[in-house]
């Protein structure tokens, strides 16, 4: 990466890292539930709200500011959120955070020249893809940490994946996956898992030979499960659906950031896994969520997803108390694996009212809850 790009890190001996979060979110008619192309109309009327458009006009986009607590993080997200609906009911839409429309659906471009040559280039997987996610960032202090950090958080981003599973209907019908946002994703050539760099040299040359190949439109289109962001100081964990709820995005936000804070403080070698693998863990998180199994990352052998992710804190405990962030995350793992994911509800949903566009807006009513 471009050394101009990266402003030196502020952070004091044994401060927290600070982290940030992005969500997109569905603008959905709220009586029959079905995405609508209002995006234009909700970023028109979000006053001093920072919302963004995106690829399709059905969505938008809320971020946070950088912080270093969980408490900040928490209200940041709910506050962005309920902004955001207050919008996008002022445009006649409803706010929803789901990985994918429950509700068929023709997603509409934004008016973009970037989307309109990725349109071209791409043609049904552009057509299709309306999807949400949520991208976490991390601090780091230099391209040699952030390239440090994305070869050793790699074994454990399906589990994150898993965790935030939230997107089990597709064009009308049950997909099968907890996740099929992940598979609609997987679609981009650039898109996925990826292999260990070993040094910021190596990931400039990766990046930079993906685009001279004239595949990708842009160094925007490097949509790596986690990758170097191009604006910031920091790593994106770009690999997790929108959690239908505050909590569950905070439990992804803060896991991401012991991840990188462990990957950081470790100087234990990366795993040598292989992508082939990874893909395979991959498929497994979005296909299972949290109710079925999971690869374990020590074995590479299946797992109940309760032990993969109980496996997942214990490796991160350590960083989770020295940010004070243990007991709460804790609480939270719990919590998930309880009641479930945001795929669960949604499914619990279908199974009491038989109702597509009930699912579609029963998220809705927990987007801002």
């Amino acid at each position: 990466m471009d050394q101009r790009e990266w402003t030196p890190g502020k952070r004091e001996q044994g401060c927290v890292r600070t982290l940030g979060v992005e969500e997109e979110f569905l603008l959905l008619d709220p009586e029959s539930g079905r995405p609508r192309a209002l995006g234009g109309a909700v970023l028109a009327l979000s006053g001093e709200t920072e919302l963004t458009g995106e690829l399709q006009r059905e969505q938008i986009e809320t971020e946070t500011r950088p912080c270093r607590d969980l408490d900040d993080l928490a209200r940041q997200l709910r506050q962005a959120r309920v902004a955001a609906a207050e919008a996008a009911r002022a445009a006649g839409a409803e706010l929803a955070a789901v990985g994918t429309s429950p509700v068929p659906v023709e997603p509409t471009l934004s008016p973009s020249p970037r989307y309109a040559e990725m349109a071209e280039r791409f043609g049904l997987t552009v057509s299709e893809q309306l999807t949400c996610g949520q991208h976490v960032h991390i601090a780091v202090d230099s391209p040699e940490e952030g390239v440090a950090a994305l070869d050793r958080i790699r074994p454990w981003l399906p589990a994150l994946l898993a965790l935030s599973a939230n997107s089990p209907f597709w064009h009308g019908e049950d997909s099968r996956y907890a996740s099929y946002r992940n598979r609609v994703w997987s679609r981009w050539p650039s898109a996925g898992p990826y292999g260990p760099f070993g040094t910021p040299a190596a990931y400039r040359a990766t990046v930079d030979t993906m685009l001279a190949t004239g595949t990708v439109v842009d160094e925007g289109m490097v949509y790596f499960d986690a990758r170097l962001a191009r604006l910031h100081p920091t790593v994106e964990l770009r690999v997790p659906d929108v959690c239908l709820r505050v909590e569950d995005a905070v439990l992804v936000a803060a896991l991401a950031r012991a991840l990188v804070e462990t990957a950081l403080a470790v100087a234990a070698p990366f795993d040598p896994v292989r992508t082939e693998v990874l893909r395979l863990a991959t498929w497994r998180a979005a296909r299972s969520g949290t109710s079925g199994a999971l690869l374990d990352p020590g074995t590479w052998r299946e797992a109940p997803a309760a032990d993969v992710l109980r496996a997942l804190l214990a490796h991160v405990t350590p960083a989770l108390e020295r940010a004070g962030d243990r007991e709460r995350v804790e609480d939270l793992l719990g919590a998930v694996l309880a009641r479930g994911t945001g795929a669960d509800a949604q499914r619990a949903t279908f199974a009491r009212t038989g109702d597509l566009a009930a699912v579609a807006l029963g998220a809705a009513a927990a987007t801002t809850t």
